[in-house]
């Protein structure tokens, strides 16, 4: 073979492998990207903060159960796009760091607990509220929702603990928002459609089932009026202006006294709950805007198996709004 040909032969050799290498890492550099460095999470997983069982369903199911998710919120995850698992009340720290660590959001239910109760779900929701800041403040973006009595468990917490509500009355109580100044400026009504808004404003879409109220003035009276923003307010039965949502100034952290879960998923009757198409589009609204606040978080579980064992499938939901619930269906937890 002439000396011409055997460069050649070279020269193809190592323009093969020149290529190969590139492939090789091209392929390498996918994985990265896939795994660690992806713009948005696609699958989800929401923790929900267990509750002491309540006096109805005690009376239903006499001592059987210590806590329960109202499945309703369960739906609400589920409805947009999101999974979940269930967060123990009267755990240590150590289980709610590592719990946090592999969830990408939280979500803190209604109900009607105390907050002073050892071992609930007022010390559950606080320790977790210590861990989402400083997982905030270390880049990790970690979301916190909380719905009517979760709303309130918010503040609660954010005032270490120093009760600040109000007695009021709200019950059954449909309502359009008032809305504040600033509000269209905030991170949870920024990106709403204008017929959201409009819908929120003057038609009677969120419901209200709650005794205590958040005040402006309570805020602050215990030092929070420049760590929460103030979103929209409402006028109880008794002429109480109480907060109905709001969000921290500095982390992505939100509460609405209101039920949007109940629009969608509640069907007991004689508690005026609006199930109108718009008050299901304003309640599908706000599922959608905490799961997608979760998908910038980018926690998982170790492995598969850890992660099927965590979620909530793991559990049968019962019919209990048939024996007199005021909650269609419940999780019920031993």
């Amino acid at each position: 073979m002439s000396t011409v040909g055997k460069i050649q032969i070279l020269f193809a050799i190592l323009l093969s492998l020149i290529f190969a290498t590139k492939c090789f890492i091209t392929t390498r550099n996918d994985i990265d990207y896939d795994t660690q460095y992806v713009s948005s999470n696609d699958r989800p997983i929401i923790g929900i903060l267990t509750e002491e069982i309540n006096y109805r369903l005690n009376q239903i199911y006499p001592e059987q159960y210590k806590s329960y998710i109202a499945a309703s919120y369960v739906k609400f995850v589920e409805g947009a796009g999101g999974r979940v698992v269930p967060i123990w009340i009267g755990k240590n720290n150590k289980y709610y760091r590592d719990i946090l660590g592999k969830v990408n959001g939280v979500l803190w239910p209604g109900g009607n607990t105390f907050f002073n109760e050892t071992g609930g779900y007022a010390q559950a929701g606080y320790k977790i509220y210590e861990i989402a800041k400083e997982k905030n403040r270390e880049g990790h973006y970690f979301p916190i929702f909380g719905i009517c009595l979760g709303f309130e468990l918010l503040t609660y917490v954010a005032a270490n603990k120093v009760e600040h509500r109000i007695d009021c009355s709200s019950n059954k109580q449909a309502l359009s928002l008032l809305f504040k100044k600033g509000y269209n400026q905030s991170r949870l009504f920024k990106n709403a459609s204008l017929d959201i808004i409009q819908m929120l404003k003057t038609e009677n879409v969120t419901i209200n089932f709650h005794k205590y109220c958040v005040t402006e003035k309570g805020l602050a009276n215990v030092g929070l009026s420049n760590d929460f923003r103030v979103l929209s307010r409402n006028w109880d039965t008794t002429g109480v202006l109480f907060v109905s949502s709001l969000e921290h100034v500095s982390f992505p952290f939100y509460g609405l006294q209101f039920h949007p879960e109940k629009n969608i998923y509640e069907w007991v009757k004689n508690k005026n709950i609006p199930h109108t198409a718009d008050a299901v589009r304003v309640s599908q609204y706000f599922a959608n805007f905490f799961i997608n606040e979760a998908r910038k978080n980018k926690n998982r579980f170790l492995n598969r198996d850890e992660e099927l064992r965590s979620l909530i499938y793991n559990y049968p939901p019962v019919y209990t709004g048939a024996q007199g619930s005021a909650y269609e269906q419940c999780y019920l937890f031993p």
